[in-house]
């Protein structure tokens, strides 16, 4: 997705998250913006009013074309793998650091519960980088929605957590490679 940044005109008025308090904004048709970060299916975007993120459901407004969600997940009893999990969690962004929510080390736990021929339930604790940040529920929220499109998952649950208090040292050698400290 890294061959959609740069400068954009909005096609549509457009639905945005404001960075980093995550309060939602719609952001107007003709506006100039530039794609700074596009990944996972998300993209931060520098606008006259600051940082924002555009969801994928609104990628169109940019002008990028977004593969459509499967909805076999939905319906299935398939058995959940939980590293399809992680794998979908590795999807998941903040949108100021270029590392997924995984490598950053935000995730502290993951649990499938999946009784024999049911559909699982993922629960999943994470924090943030700082207590403060506006856009826990935003990160929270996409990655509920990224684990519930794991085919077999009916339901997931993510809920934010404070203790242990997140620091530099919980990045993965690959985040702290991608970010350039070490």
């Amino acid at each position: 997705m890294d061959d959609h940044t740069g400068p954009k005109i909005l096609t549509r008025d457009c639905e945005a998250i404001r960075i980093p308090s995550g309060e939602t904004f719609t952001l107007a048709k003709d506006s100039a913006v530039t794609v700074t970060q596009a990944l996972g299916g998300s993209f931060t975007i520098a606008t006259a009013q600051g940082l924002a993120r555009i969801t994928d459901a609104n990628a169109d407004a940019l002008g990028i074309t977004v593969a459509a969600k499967s909805a076999e997940a939905e319906a299935s009893t398939e058995k959940v793998d939980e590293q399809s999990v992680w794998q979908q969690l590795r999807t998941c962004y903040d949108p100021e650091i270029p590392v997924n929510i995984v490598d950053l080390g935000l995730v502290y736990d993951c649990t499938v519960e999946q009784p024999e021929n049911s559909a699982a339930k993922v629960n999943v604790k994470m924090t943030l980088t700082a207590p403060g940040c506006g856009m826990g529920p935003t990160i929270a929220a996409e990655a509920r929605s990224k684990i519930e499109s794991v085919p077999g998952v009916s339901e997931a649950s993510v809920e934010l957590v404070w203790d242990p208090p997140w620091n530099q040292a919980m990045i993965s050698e690959a985040g702290k490679m991608k970010l350039g400290l070490i």
